[in-house]
């Protein structure tokens, strides 16, 4: 039987290694292959269902019309030297030549990885612009089609004129994100590194721009695909033994598919857990600023922004409503909310603001208490209790800050704070502080830095920043925890492989193996125009 890889994601001589490595059993092995065609069809078949990635070179032509050759600004307007207008599609080159008149022979005759230098001409063939063409042919482009990318000078004229040229020719203008839509479609990348891609622009801050670089380098990918070809492997001897019922074949070791499913579902939890701090890293890591009123919490966001944003005044109450603003602390982006005091009150605008306080509070990753220290024990031990209750000791990080020590000093009673956390597992950090002042603002900086490098997984470790992969991944485990409790019970093959295939499924929406149209337009319309 000769088996094409491009038609069934598993050649012949795989899926023999395959039952080998699974099976364990070469006399079974054997026994199999007696049946001849009649195992091998439909068996190979099943494989080809599997098979949910396409292979290289086939390209997804129902997702998005590639036939067009479009083009668009790949730098943002604005002052600069130099600004660059891509072109990808079959009809790239020819377009060019109409456009660009090179020295030394046109664009269409020109190798790759090649640059030309030449003249940008209007319609009646007078100079725009003296431009340099890099020429990238296909596959060997960032979207695996024939590509030129013009850079000229950076007026808004010229490239308004040079874009209109290239569209009066025969392109069209680009939408958000198709050129690497079209890297998608072409095989240059998958779902998940398409996204990476839109993640390495807006990354503000080292941490961010490491994970998406690496999720764009395809670590995050190489992890899914092993997990898939690993549950593909045994769902395919799972099926394999509803063809053969009658014989009570066992082609699947139970106790291999339950140890499969441990460390999956291990690697899988291990995913899902890295999601709050990955989402921090890409959003910015929240950090609440709360107390009482007057506490000094509007003065200490400015403090740290080194920026009046927030109003401040002895009158207790004058913030009603959450500021947020961001800064980078040794290259992790904070993101800090300054909140309205904590308080029993009868004014109704301030009670919602108050309520979004609590809210805010219970989203934070790290949690500022200020305790004012000219505020008496009993005003104190209320509010640190109060902002106790509210939270989630065990995945949120407290801090209490003691503010105007340059009023009294630092002699205030701490018992009620560590009276207040009942925590055992976890240190109460406390920070003398004046915002006023600043004293004790540098090492409240070094706190929330350290903070999240003992957050920091292992550097070798994937990281899910992504909410759409958080809740694939979620799904999928759902489905392999069903399986489990379906071995456990002794439920037949066509049972176990049903829930195998849906965790499959949701692994493969992650890559982009499995996917709509309506999936590719949401992701890619959050693009810049010109990526």
């Amino acid at each position: 039987m000769r088996c094409k890889d491009s038609e069934f994601g598993v050649s012949f001589h795989e899926f023999v290694g395959y039952s080998l490595n699974m099976l364990g059993n070469v006399d079974k092995f054997v026994f199999c292959c007696r049946f001849g065609g009649g195992l091998w069809g439909p068996l190979l078949s099943k494989l080809g269902d599997w098979s949910l990635s396409p292979s290289k070179g086939r390209k997804r032509t129902d997702m998005l019309n590639i036939e067009d050759t479009i083009c668009a600004p790949a730098t943002v307007p604005g002052t600069g030297a130099i600004a660059i207008i891509r072109m990808s599609g079959r009809d790239s080159f020819s377009i060019a030549d109409k456009v660009i008149r090179c020295k030394g022979g046109n664009i269409s005759d020109t190798e790759g990885y090649r640059l030309k230098y030449g003249v940008a001409l209007e319609a009646d063939g007078t100079d725009l612009d003296t431009v340099l063409v890099s020429v990238f042919r296909a596959p060997h482009s960032y979207t695996g089609e024939d590509s030129v990318e013009i850079s000229s000078h950076s007026s808004k004229y010229i490239v308004e004129r040079l874009l209109q040229r290239l569209v009066d020719c025969g392109a069209r203008v680009a939408g958000p994100g198709e050129f690497t839509q079209r890297a998608f479609v072409n095989g240059k990348m998958d779902l998940a590194q398409a996204e990476a891609v839109a993640d390495v622009i807006s990354a503000q801050s080292e941490a961010a721009h490491k994970v998406a670089f690496s999720q764009l380098k395809g670590g995050f990918s190489k992890e899914l695909k092993t997990l898939r070809e690993e549950l593909l492997k045994m769902t395919s001897l799972l099926e394999l033994e509803l063809d053969f019922s009658e014989e009570d074949v066992e082609f699947a070791s139970r106790s291999e598919l339950s140890s499969l499913l441990d460390g999956t579902l291990a690697h899988i939890h291990s995913l899902t857990d890295s999601f709050r701090y990955g989402n921090a890293l890409r959003n910015g890591v929240p950090v609440a600023i709360v107390g009482a009123v007057n506490a000094g919490k509007s003065t200490l966001l400015n403090a740290l922004l080194r920026d009046d944003r927030a109003i401040v005044s002895d009158i207790a109450g004058t913030t009603r409503d959450t500021i947020e603003e961001t800064m980078t602390i040794d290259g992790t982006l904070f993101r800090f909310i300054d909140t309205a005091g904590l308080r029993e009150t009868s004014d109704e605008v301030e009670k919602i603001g108050i309520s979004r306080s609590y809210k805010k509070m219970n989203e934070a990753s790290i949690v500022l208490a200020l305790l004012d220290v000219t505020a008496s024990e009993e005003e104190n031990e209320y509010s640190i209790s109060d902002i106790v209750s509210n939270l989630d000791v065990k995945s949120q990080k407290l801090i209490v800050l003691l503010n105007k020590v340059d009023v009294l000093g630092n002699n205030i009673n701490v018992s009620l704070i560590n009276n207040s956390v009942s925590n055992p597992n976890e240190k109460v950090v406390k920070l003398y502080i004046s915002a006023k002042t600043g004293f004790g603002l540098d090492e409240l900086r070094k706190l929330l830095s350290d903070s999240q490098k003992s957050a920091t997984l292992d550097s070798d470790q994937t990281i899910v920043t992504n909410l759409r992969h958080y809740q694939a991944l979620m799904k999928a485990s759902e489905s392999l925890e069903n399986v489990k409790r379906s071995l456990a019970a002794g439920q037949t093959p066509d049972l176990l492989s049903e829930d195998l295939r849906q965790a499959l499924h949701h692994l493969g929406t992650i890559l982009g193996e499995v996917t709509t149209d309506e999936v590719l337009g949401n992701i890619f319309e959050h693009f810049c125009i010109g990526k």
